[in-house]
């Protein structure tokens, strides 16, 4: 797209300058809207000026609004973070984000200015085929980030720009630096936005008055079904975790199922994360139609995870079954399961 109004969405942060100015270099008219999440106020849909300078380079002076959306995060993002961790799962609150608020107040925002596109600084591609619009892993593989994009719809990557996504990391610094971005220099936050110090069990414990003292002195299940010890309360608890767990044995223990019902934790050796089947639900697929017969594809449970080779077996039109060729280790529930065929996300699921 080389003419026309792009929206795109400002953090602050370095990659979303210079995907403005990327679009502005190709020719678009370019504005920027800041989403406003952590506010202590109601949503106001009116959009305001917002004081962000992305550049010094007055080439790249483009408008930027602010849009508050505070209350619906927190009833969306936070109320589903903590309802997850209660129920003995770990969420991906990042995910639910990008659908929910981030690109429906893109679109909104979009609407009241009358843009033709919205456009975000992630690592990914959307790209068009004769079968529709279908999103790509970035080039960069450490930066890549189209597995928390896996919600979106094909309607929605459509109105879609990724300006970054044929880029690296260290290009975007150097393009930073070529555009005078005032963030150039400013370290990238590997924290969840609302979580301080990104210690969720702190945020839980400060959110959930009383929590604590709910969940305290739960059992700690060793492998032979034995009380091996008493643990702190499970949501603060994940699978796969080995520190802090305060009992002693020969071998290293880690969590391998949760129990909310019974405030009970259970461990065992590494051996015990390892499986080869899961089970998804809410799928959306983007990249597919919504397959009614099992097929072949790469999946990942984790962000950072090695895709392996796996079967996926339509349960419903909203579940699925996953058998992988090879186990994996410390399947989460609440995690996403995401599959890929090549560089493209064919869809997603959150894990049973």
């Amino acid at each position: 797209m080389t003419s026309g109004h792009a929206l795109l969405g400002i953090s602050g942060g370095v990659d979303s300058a210079v995907a403005a100015c990327l679009l502005v270099d190709k020719g678009l008219q370019v504005t920027g809207l800041n989403i406003r999440i952590l506010d202590n106020a109601q949503d106001n849909l009116t959009l305001e000026p917002s004081p962000i300078v992305i550049s010094d380079d007055p080439a790249y002076s483009i408008p930027v609004y602010t849009l508050n959306l505070s209350a619906s995060f927190r009833d969306t993002v936070i109320a589903n973070f903590r309802e997850e961790y209660l129920a003995g799962r770990t969420p991906n609150p990042c995910t639910l984000c990008n659908k929910e608020i981030k690109w429906k107040g893109l679109l909104l925002s979009a609407r009241m200015l009358g843009a033709d596109i919205v456009a975000t600084g992630h690592y990914a591609r959307s790209i068009c085929t004769e079968n529709g619009p279908e999103l790509h892993k970035g080039i960069d593989p450490s930066k890549d980030q189209s597995y928390f994009l896996w919600m979106l719809s094909r309607e929605e990557l459509d109105q879609t720009l990724f300006p970054l996504g044929e880029l690296t990391k260290p290009e975007v610094r150097e393009l930073a630096r070529r555009f005078s971005v005032r963030a150039a220099a400013k370290k990238e936050s590997q924290e969840i936005c609302f979580i301080p110090h990104n210690d969720y069990r702190a945020f839980l414990s400060s959110s959930l008055p009383g929590l604590e003292k709910q969940v305290c002195n739960g059992e700690i299940i060793d492998a032979r079904g034995k009380v091996a010890g008493h643990h702190k309360g499970y949501p603060f608890y994940t699978i796969g975790q080995r520190r802090g767990l305060g009992i002693s044995s020969s071998e290293p223990l880690y969590v391998n199922r949760i129990e909310p019902e019974r405030n009970r934790i259970h461990v065992g050796g590494k051996d015990s994360l390892a499986r080869d089947t899961l089970t998804a639900h809410s799928m959306n697929w983007s990249g597919i139609p919504a397959p009614r017969e099992p097929f072949r594809s790469l999946a990942r449970i984790r962000y950072r995870d090695t895709e392996t080779p796996c079967r996926v077996i339509p349960l419903d039109r909203n579940r699925v079954e996953v058998v992988f060729d090879t186990p994996k280790q410390a399947v989460t529930a609440g995690q996403a399961v995401v599959f890929f065929r090549d560089d493209t996300v064919l869809g997603g699921g959150i894990i049973v």
